[in-house]
């Protein structure tokens, strides 16, 4: 839903190094979309696809969908965006060169950006992304703290450690704009993110602990909590992990 053209990136598909069988490593795909871009129920689709799917060997995928709110003045107000969405994405822009501000945007591991719907783009990105050997991410929950240990971290900038509160199973009735008249399903919806630590330059491992956030217009079996920590400078995701709660 850009009147200019972004500058895709896509990374190269390296060599892949040998894994035990069945070995998945996690990588982070994140989604800007709005209910008010004709462009983006497709990436919405495709997201829930990677995300349900897993379909691409050697990845555990693990989403995340911002709803930004530029286009919130266009007749449909998006029920889920937020004003910081749309600043992180902003980031994203300068740090990854797109000409502006565009949806559905994909990006996988902070580092390479394309049209959300570009389902081919998404496999060679996210099978780049899951060559090499990750960080190992545990997560021991304690009521509603989480226990956060990162182990295996390799050379990276400064970074922050962050959590995610995210839902699936959301559902709209867009009565105006760009989708009227569409039901649109959504998965991985962004409520939360929650900084809770600093990993230095030279660190190889990093322990923090984190509230997890609860709120009553959430369904409680519909959340899930994601870990990652990002470079501060680049955005690149130096690691990511679900974290598994007994529901």
């Amino acid at each position: 839903c850009s009147t200019e053209n972004p500058a895709n990136k896509a990374a190269a598909s390296p060599s892949q190094p040998s894994k035990p069988p069945g070995t998945r490593e996690p990588v982070l795909v994140e989604l800007f979309t709005s209910e008010g871009c004709g462009n983006c129920p497709a990436a919405d689709r495709q997201l829930a696809f990677l995300e349900t799917q897993q379909p691409v060997a050697g990845a555990d995928i693990i989403t995340l969908g911002y709803h930004v709110d530029y286009f919130n003045d266009r007749v449909w107000k998006d029920p889920y965006s937020s004003a910081e969405y749309t600043r992180r994405q902003n980031s994203y822009t300068a740090r990854l060169g797109a000409q502006s501000l565009y949806t559905p945007q994909m990006i996988v591991d902070g580092k390479v950006q394309f049209i959300g719907s570009d389902s081919r783009k998404a496999n060679e990105a996210i099978t780049s992304a899951a060559a090499p050997d990750k960080p190992d991410v545990a997560v021991k929950v304690n009521g509603k703290v989480a226990e956060v240990s990162i182990t295996g971290l390799g050379t990276h900038a400064v970074g922050t450690a962050v959590l995610a509160v995210a839902e699936d199973g959301l559902v709209s009735d867009v009565k105006a704009g760009n989708n009227k008249g569409k039901k649109l399903p959504h998965i991985s919806v962004v409520r939360k993110l929650t900084p809770f630590g600093k990993v230095p330059e030279k660190a190889t491992e990093f322990t923090g602990t984190v509230e997890l956030p609860s709120d009553p217009s959430w369904k409680a079996e519909n959340v899930k909590y994601v870990v990652f920590v990002q470079e501060d400078q680049s955005g690149r995701m130096i690691a990511a992990g679900r974290v598994n709660i007994q529901k």
